[in-house]
């Protein structure tokens, strides 16, 4: 195993707690309480995932996570102590993978992490393990559109797309469905592996970052439709 595992939260009984935990489960952890030195980190080490509080003293979790984003594309899971939806909606916004809302059970942050970095190891190593009745084929062409899951790469009318793990992961899912309308239940749960629970707006701010990704007009897009009251479709 020995990931590295950065964990971002000024907190120190937190951030304590969830360094014990993933160090009992083989990860190399970078703790830090603020958001200067782990900037500091992230230009200094490789690193395959963050876990980043939204709240720090210096600078949020925000800055952070476009930070990341500017260069890397591991996953970034993060920490708000908020219920409301609009950090986590700008969160996801900028390139984060997951949320998790404080309190919560370590466990459940270390089942997060192996989630995470399946998909991310996936992502790098361009194979995935075929989920059943899903299809089987490793390139699919839509209009343009060029996706590989051999090499997790993506083209638009020849220019590459910049993805994260996550959203080459909900494009192929729609790509593999094409002509089917996919519920957000059904897309969560494909994607993330977890129960889909009501009020989730995960699914349409992935969707709006990979629209806005491949320049897709909000009302008339080309490629990734909205089905109101159904979900998304591919034709």
């Amino acid at each position: 195993m020995n990931e590295k595992i950065l964990v971002v939260d000024d907190e120190r009984e937190i951030a304590d707690l969830i360094e014990v935990y993933l160090k009992n489960d083989g990860y190399t952890v970078y703790k830090f309480y603020n958001g200067t030195e782990a900037l500091n980190c992230i230009g200094q080490n490789e690193l395959d995932l963050a876990i980043l509080d939204i709240m720090l003293p210096d600078i949020d979790g925000f800055q952070i996570c476009r930070k990341i984003r500017e260069k890397f594309f591991y996953p970034v899971i993060m920490l708000t102590a908020k219920v409301e939806d609009s950090d986590k909606i700008m969160g996801l916004t900028l390139g984060a993978d997951d949320y998790i809302t404080k309190p919560f059970n370590p466990l459940e942050v270390v089942a997060r992490v192996k989630t995470q970095l399946r998909r991310y190891t996936r992502y790098n190593v361009g194979r995935e393990n075929a989920r059943e009745n899903a299809d089987e084929r490793n390139e699919m062409d839509i209009m343009g559109l060029h996706i590989s899951k051999d090499n997790h790469k993506c083209l638009l009318n020849g220019t590459a797309l910049t993805l994260t793990p996550t959203e080459f992961d909900i494009l192929w899912y729609l790509c593999s469905r094409r002509g089917s309308v996919v519920s957000s239940e059904e897309l969560f749960e494909a994607v993330w592996g977890e129960k889909y629970l009501d009020n989730n707006n995960t699914v349409m701010t992935h969707i709006a970052r990979l629209r806005e990704k491949m320049n897709e007009p909000a009302r008339r897009p080309k490629y990734i439709k909205t089905i109101w009251g159904v979900g998304y479709t591919i034709e």
